[in-house]
């Protein structure tokens, strides 16, 4: 059975950092494609925003505007981990952090829906604030 499981949320204040982990069972995460999505408070019947993601099997990384230049997406492989490394936190990146593997070969892996009902994570909770 699949698991992914995040962990590393926590309450940070403005300008900090944090780094969050996805771990997995039942599946090799060097082999898929990982993304890192998030969704704030209050928005749960949007759709969970991309963040970072990377190709499976040493393929690239795309971030989204947001992320880029504050958050980092990496592996390791082998403890089947993958994390997301975020520095100079805003108020605006409270949310709620999801991880998920899958099939993605290009930037669309930072589309929620290129990824498997089931491989995801329940998330972590991120909070920004003074």
């Amino acid at each position: 059975q699949v698991q992914l499981v995040e962990s590393g949320g926590d309450l940070v204040q403005p300008g900090g950092s944090l780094r969050l982990s996805c771990a997995a069972s039942g599946l090799t995460l060097e082999n898929y494609a990982i993304g890192w999505f998030r969704q704030a408070p209050g928005k749960e019947r949007e759709a969970r925003a991309g963040i970072t993601c990377v190709l499976g099997r040493g393929g690239r990384t795309y971030w989204t505007d947001s992320a880029k230049g504050r958050f980092t997406i990496s592996r390791d492989n082998d403890n089947n981990v993958v994390y997301l490394q975020m520095n100079d936190l805003r108020p605006q990146d409270t949310a709620v952090y999801y991880c998920a593997a899958g099939g993605a070969t290009t930037n669309n892996c930072l589309l929620e829906r290129y990824y498997p009902k089931n491989y995801w994570g329940k998330g972590t909770l991120v909070t920004v604030s003074s």
